[in-house]
């Protein structure tokens, strides 16, 4: 259910606010709605981490330049050679 909400801002700022909605192509509303959804929704320290994972965390130790993407290529590259 939408709701009319009536917020007072400085004239400047909703001026650069519309031009930066209609460069998205979006309305100033849901770059609100979406803003305001996005710092009230729960934070991820909320979210319970089960005992499994926690036990698994931390049990490999890979170097500081580890690159998981060039050894999965290379590993794809082996697999469907």
């Amino acid at each position: 259910m939408n709701v009319k909400l009536t917020v007072k801002l400085d004239s400047i700022v909703i001026s650069r606010a519309k031009r930066y909605a209609k460069k998205k192509d979006t309305s100033l509303s849901k770059i609100i709605e979406s803003y305001l959804d996005s710092i009230t929704q729960p934070a991820a320290s909320d979210i319970e981490i089960t005992p499994l994972v926690e036990d698994l965390s931390g049990v490999i130790d890979l170097p500081a330049k580890y690159d998981y993407r060039k050894e999965y290529s290379d590993y794809l590259d082996q697999k469907y050679s």
